[in-house]
């Protein structure tokens, strides 16, 4: 017959493992948070959110801010924007879109800040802090990508795109790559919100630490 052991002992072994899973779930849920703010900032600053295509009166792309559209003698690209100075921007909808992309950058990377919180506070009460800012976060990338072909009307894009394009019509101009990777990160944003709530979740779930096996 197998000797069975005893049930403190059990119980010893089955936390130690507990919270050595849920710490390398925790490491990974950091790690993935790092990269997705990298995203996010990649997002905000780079200019391809909509862009030309061969049937497109001029060549050029816009982003949140920063735009570029060629020009029609020389074909050389003329590059107006910055997020310094809203006059800049063709468009109300795109200032807006970028205040919601901006704050939500900044939300991510108050989540990265807040890492440090795990040294001085109880790590459940922190995962669920970084949760609800991850998923703050993603209301805000989903705002900021709804809003944004609002602008499309603006002259600058019609000048690019054809007269044709209007609000929520983008005309002979093609989506790019930036404005697909914002829209691919708010569902990164509430997987990592949701591993967030669960890895809360957990730590309240934990055992005392007199359960933990010694030399452990």
């Amino acid at each position: 017959m197998t000797n069975l052991l005893p049930a403190h002992e059990a119980a010893k072994i089955y936390h130690t493992n507990y919270v050595r899973n849920s710490r390398a779930i925790g490491v990974m849920w950091a790690i993935f948070t790092i990269c997705f703010s990298i995203i996010i900032m990649v997002v905000f600053i780079q200019p391809f959110w909509i862009g030309d295509s061969v049937n497109t009166p001029q060549a050029g792309y816009f982003g949140l801010f920063h735009y570029c559209i060629g020009n029609a003698l020389t074909s050389e690209l003329i590059c107006k924007g910055s997020v310094f100075s809203f006059g800049t921007i063709p468009s109300a909808a795109f200032r807006t879109a970028m205040f919601f992309i901006g704050s939500s950058m900044l939300l991510v990377v108050g989540t990265i800040v807040c890492f440090s919180l795990f040294f001085f506070c109880n790590a459940g009460v922190v995962y669920k802090i970084c949760a609800w800012m991850q998923l703050a976060a993603s209301a805000l990338l989903i705002m900021g990508c709804m809003i944004y072909p609002d602008g499309w009307d603006a002259p600058e894009v019609q000048r690019m795109c054809g007269l044709q394009t209007d609000k929520y019509k983008l005309g002979n101009c093609t989506v790019r790559w930036a404005y697909i990777l914002a829209i691919i990160s708010v569902l990164d944003a509430m997987m990592l919100s949701l591993l967030a709530f669960t890895l809360g979740n957990r730590q309240d779930k934990l055992l005392p630490d007199e359960y933990e096996v010694e030399g452990q």
